[in-house]
């Protein structure tokens, strides 16, 4: 299994790529490929095609949620495939995997949008749409993790922003956030998008739904950017305890955090271009 970042807030050194403040992994299993995430703009099928991965050819597209630094992406993919189409040139019909309230309208504390712009009828003319709140195994070896079990205290208790609920904005706790799950000969690999919901109570839920309970990489955004001393804390104690082979805490993660991370876990660089590979 191979794990390509494509977009993230930063590059790695000598690499020549393009960030933004987003998040896209490919990851190859076996014959299976797919996009976790399309970042904010086109900018993960420029960085793609730098490393020799065409997205159009994927099988599977997984959403962490519906924020657009994650989904921003979808309209220059399905735009992409259409002008493949007109050319003849090879497109597949991937599944595209989310939580029911992806398409739900959200909107910042000053009200701008920060949902997901696609709709779904036009995403639906790429894909065949599948939205669950229960886990989804992909491979034998891949899960979706479905809507994450909320146990922390010191996780997923504020609200970011508002969603729009039954003509109605609410404060918005993300209950769209989820993440994967990789099968490995070390252990899980967790792959967070933002981790809204808490990077503990997701590596929990995947060590529930996987019976694995070692852990041999953390791969994703962290949701410590400007985060309380508690969450930071109750974070490292966690890990700590945990004691993960490997941690590439990026995305939502700031410097501060990842100080801190670096106390208590073998804290990696990432950033676009890194390649993972695992047995």
């Amino acid at each position: 299994m191979e794990i390509y970042v494509l977009v993230d807030n930063a590059t790695l050194t000598d690499r020549y790529f393009r960030a933004e403040p987003g998040f896209s992994l490919y990851i190859k299993d076996g014959n299976t490929s797919l996009l976790f995430d399309t970042g904010y703009s086109d900018l993960f099928i420029e960085n793609a095609h730098k490393m020799g991965i065409d997205p159009l050819l994927v099988d599977w597209i997984v959403l962490s949620h519906g924020h657009l630094d994650h989904t921003g992406g979808l309209d220059s993919l399905v735009k992409c495939a259409f002008e493949a189409s007109i050319e003849e040139k090879d497109v597949a019909s991937p599944s595209i995997l989310a939580h029911p309230d992806l398409f739900a309208p959200k909107r910042d504390d000053k009200g701008k949008d920060i949902g997901c712009f696609i709709s779904r009828d036009t995403l639906a003319s790429f894909g065949k749409i599948l939205l669950s709140a229960d886990p989804v195994w992909i491979t034998d070896r891949i899960v979706f993790l479905g809507e994450i079990e909320r146990q922390s205290e010191f996780e997923g208790v504020h609200p970011v922003g508002q969603v729009l609920r039954d003509g109605c904005w609410v404060p918005d706790f993300v209950i769209d956030d989820s993440a994967m799950a990789c099968l490995t000969d070390k252990g899980l690999v967790i792959i967070p998008g933002c981790a809204h919901a808490g990077i503990c109570n997701i590596i929990e839920q995947a060590r529930r739904i996987t019976g694995e309970e070692r852990v041999a990489d953390i791969i994703g955004g962290f949701h410590l950017l400007d985060a309380a001393e508690s969450q930071i804390l109750g974070t490292c104690r966690y890990l700590k305890s945990l004691q993960p082979a490997a941690v590439h805490a990026c995305h939502c993660t700031d410097f501060q955090a990842k100080r801190a991370l670096s106390n208590v876990a073998p804290l990696q660089e990432v950033g676009i271009g890194l390649r993972l590979h695992f047995d």
